[in-house]
């Protein structure tokens, strides 16, 4: 008698896999501004962020926060959960724009995990690269000039990805919101947006407009000009220190 042939089972498709529900996973949509999880909650799941961008952010113990990194569409956050049961969070994810993001259950990761290579292999090189940025994060923090931090967070939320692409415009962002993943003050995010609007590294009309030129800034830790032997003018300065046109502090920018 012949052998009856087992049928193959179908490749894996981990695109499929984290753009769609199914059996512990489900499709979440945030609200700018909206908690994701919260430091000290149960990390009981890991989100996939498949739109959008959110940020990680720590409170100490004298309430005072900082940011730890800036979240982009196409990575995890929460994959402290998998460490052990029982976890809890150690920072809070917050939405910096509206964002859709795959919530999948603890479970359900550990499992795909173990019986899907690929995956696997995919999420252990995501971690190794948010490793590495969450370092040069630190470095940057440390070493740095508000200036600097700006222009790469900024470069960061553009997400230059085609050679040809000079410009792009970045999900909506608050004055107050990138004072805080720089560590800086409003007014100081003020005057460094004035300075890359000067030099025309940016531009705004209702969004904020990078341009790649900015990357010159973080390649070499000057602007456009800049000498370190010889001050900005007075009226210059003037005008680099004049605020946005805006209705109150947590205001977009626009012209």
């Amino acid at each position: 008698m012949a052998e009856m042939l087992q049928p193959e089972k179908p490749a894996f498709d981990a695109e499929n896999f984290l753009v769609s529900a199914g059996l512990g996973r489900r499709i979440v949509n945030l609200r700018e501004k909206q908690t994701i999880f919260s430091q000290g909650d149960a990390a009981d799941a890991v989100f996939y962020l498949q739109s959008g961008h959110a940020k990680l952010t720590v409170v100490a113990k004298n309430g005072k926060e900082a940011t730890i990194t800036l979240i982009s569409a196409g990575e995890f956050v929460g994959e402290e959960s998998l460490a052990s049961l029982g976890a809890l969070h150690l920072a809070t994810a917050t939405a910096v724009s509206e964002c859709i993001a795959l919530w999948i259950e603890r479970e359900a990761m550990l499992r795909v995990m173990h019986e899907e290579y690929p995956f696997t292999e995919l999420f252990i090189r995501f971690l190794l690269v948010r490793g590495m940025r969450i370092q040069s994060d630190l470095i940057d923090q440390l070493f740095d000039s508000g200036e600097k931090r700006l222009a790469r967070i900024l470069l960061l939320m553009a997400e230059f990805g085609e050679q040809n692409e000079l410009e792009k415009l970045i999900p909506e962002v608050t004055k107050d919101s990138l004072a805080e993943m720089i560590g800086a003050t409003p007014s100081s995010v003020n005057f460094f947006m004035n300075r890359f609007r000067e030099f025309g590294l940016i531009d705004y009309n209702g969004r904020i407009r990078v341009r790649k030129a900015l990357l010159n800034v973080i390649l070499h830790d000057q602007l456009p000009g800049d000498n370190a032997a010889k001050p900005i003018i007075p009226d210059i300065a003037r005008r680099l220190s004049e605020p946005f046109e805006e209705t109150d502090s947590s205001t977009r920018f626009i012209n």
